[in-house]
């Protein structure tokens, strides 16, 4: 499927699957991964000084699996960066490293659209016509938003906090795709997406393909290493709780040999009564491929530091080409963004085509050629 082929909502049948993976609540409906050849989009925000094991296991590993199935557009979201208070300098220099940490990991600008969000100016364009036909309450009721205004307080938090999912509906639905995977976090977000493209199509015409959101069962959710009822996140309160791509080898072992377990010494799966060994079991399972079952079974009495010490290994041996292959691409800042810009292009060249459609259809009056 090329970029500008036309899209309408009988290309794909994706409405039924019977994986439990990738579920989402509403109404009762299960979905799974597009079929092959389809078009999916996903990004991620460069919020740290490094993107996280959580990152790369539930996010970034997906992603390469996903270009080499599908019509992949990858982008980093700097525009949602600034919702909130943020140092210019630090944004534009975890924006580039962000980007660079994609390629290392597996991302080919060759193979699928790597781009930079603000560098798409459809993105903002779509996201204000999306933003009008949004209600106060429905985009008030985003969990998202709910809970940085309790933390921030009401008159603290910017309208951009409150108009970010119709942000990302723009960034979703301008490039028309099939399916987006993402965190089980997101799923809220990737609904209300869904709701905009029906109601605009309700109200001025088919125009948006109403996408999927599928979940990845392995690494959907690694959690802290401290606190392993927690997500890992880049606004972990310990530092050692999170393992970032950049770190040392040293320091990424150090992390794992200080995780905290469980009471008892055995090694199983249990998310509820085990949740800090469940934790290192998934994050090994996710690295290596190999199932829970087989781990649990290989480790059947042995003692958590053993777990402890091949797990630092094998995330020593995954992280450490990443981190090394992203410092020499940062090296040379003019050709990363040189393929960024070249990202950019193809982008725009799908998204122009989307916000062209969507501006006839509202009654904007087009530019008459100079």
């Amino acid at each position: 499927m090329t970029a500008d082929s036309p899209r309408t909502e009988q290309d794909k049948d994706l409405s039924v699957t019977d994986d439990a993976a990738s579920t989402t609540e509403q109404q009762g409906t299960t979905r799974k991964a597009p079929e092959a050849g389809a078009r999916v989009i996903s990004g991620m925000q460069p919020s740290g000084e490094s993107l996280h094991l959580g990152n790369y296991v539930g996010a970034l590993v997906n992603w390469v699996k996903t270009q080499e199935q599908y019509e992949s557009f990858f982008f980093i979201p700097d525009l949602h960066g600034i919702t909130v208070p943020h140092d210019p300098q630090f944004l534009r220099e975890r924006t580039r490293n962000t980007a660079a940490q994609f390629i290392a990991g597996g991302i080919d600008p060759d193979r699928s659209t790597l781009f930079v969000q603000s560098h798409v100016p459809e993105h903002a364009q779509l996201a204000w016509v999306l933003t009008c036909i949004t209600g106060m309450g429905e985009a008030a009721r985003m969990t998202q938003f709910k809970d940085k205004s309790a933390k921030q307080g009401t008159e603290a938090a910017s309208v951009g906090l409150l108009s970010y999912p119709m942000l990302m509906a723009a960034d979703i639905l301008l490039y028309q795709p099939d399916g987006v995977p993402v965190g089980d976090d997101q799923k809220q977000h990737v609904e209300l997406t869904r709701n905009l493209a029906q109601r605009f199509n309700h109200r001025f015409g088919e125009t948006f393909r109403v996408p999927e959101p599928f979940i990845p069962e392995v690494g959907a959710r690694i959690y802290d290493l401290q606190e392993p009822t927690v997500k890992m996140s880049k606004s972990a309160s310990s530092p050692n709780g999170l393992i970032n791509i950049n770190d040392t080898d040293k320091k990424i072992a150090k992390k794992i040999k200080a995780a905290v377990t469980d009471d008892g010494t055995e090694i199983r799966f249990d998310r509820e009564a085990k949740p800090g060994v469940s934790n290192l079991l998934s994050i090994y399972s996710a690295v290596t491929g190999k199932s829970i079952q087989e781990l649990v079974s290989e480790y059947q009495g042995k003692m958590y530091g053993h777990l402890k010490a091949d797990l630092a290994e094998v995330v020593v041996a995954t992280v450490g080409p990443v981190r090394d292959r992203t410092q020499e691409l940062l090296a040379d800042p003019g050709e990363l963004d040189a393929l960024l810009s070249k990202g950019a292009a193809k982008a725009r060249h799908t998204a122009a085509g989307t916000l062209a459609e969507v501006y006839d259809k509202v009654g904007f009056l087009p530019a008459a050629p100079v």
